[in-house]
């Protein structure tokens, strides 16, 4: 991460923080002092940052529980093993992607539009993530150990192995990169499968959140479910039969 590349720290609500980097964000979840939960890490070397935003709003890093990874993704992993190093968190990732975040197998090329092509050139600015620990390989419908439920929604499309996290307690939705919300809320880039991911973001629109955090963009907190399903209408519309 170089010098000038801050993480800034935005209560989406009480107990919700994102962290964004100059590409992409992290999200973190707090059920208590000592129980603090990532979803996703930012980039390579970013744990200093992110240890500096979580004591700037009173919270203790030595608190960290667990990280979850929505996807394999550089800007997504980067500093998870070095943050679990620290602090003794459980890393998760889905099985799929699993071998990936390890280092075992490579980083997926995404299948890209003509217009995509610049936009992923200019996310590989973002440091190479080095191969991280990978704790647990979740799956589809697991429970995560925080935030009430929080459950895995397995999102193929992206990545083979990407995921949503879900709290139904909580109305909160984390779509990794399946949705993006850059001005509204859409449809992701960098797909490995365009149609998958379509109907991963369907499946995500029936889960009728009120609050959606992507992995890039603004969290959606005003009227998310309808905007996150016309958003699926308009992206991702059901095959036809």
């Amino acid at each position: 991460m170089t010098d000038n590349a801050g993480v800034d720290v935005i209560e989406v609500r009480p107990g919700l923080l994102m962290l964004r980097f100059p590409i992409g964000q992290a999200y973190l979840w707090v059920d208590g002092d000592d129980d603090l939960t990532l979803i996703d890490a930012g980039w390579a070397g970013a744990a200093p940052r992110i240890e500096e935003a979580l004591r700037g709003r009173g919270l203790r890093p030595e608190g960290l529980r667990r990280i979850v990874l929505t996807h394999c993704h550089r800007d997504h992993v980067g500093a998870a093993g070095e943050l679990a190093a620290r602090y003794g968190a459980e890393v998760m990732a889905h099985a799929l992607d699993a071998p990936v975040v390890r280092g075992e197998a490579p980083v997926p090329d995404p299948v890209l539009l003509d217009w995509e092509v610049p936009l992923y050139e200019h996310g590989l600015t973002v440091p190479v993530a080095p191969p991280t620990r990978v704790d647990r390989e979740v799956r589809d419908g697991d429970g995560l150990g925080f935030g009430g439920g929080a459950r895995v929604v397995h999102t193929p499309g992206h990545t083979d192995g990407s995921i949503a996290v879900h709290l139904p307690r909580h109305g909160v939705l984390f779509t990794g990169d399946t949705v993006a919300s850059v001005g509204r809320p859409a449809l992701g880039v960098f797909h490995v499968d365009r149609e998958r991911a379509g109907a991963s973001m369907r499946r995500l629109a029936g889960l009728a959140p009120d609050t959606v955090c992507c992995g890039h963009g603004d969290p959606l907190t005003d009227g998310a479910a309808d905007a996150l399903r016309e958003a699926a209408e308009r992206d991702a519309p059901a095959p036809r039969r």
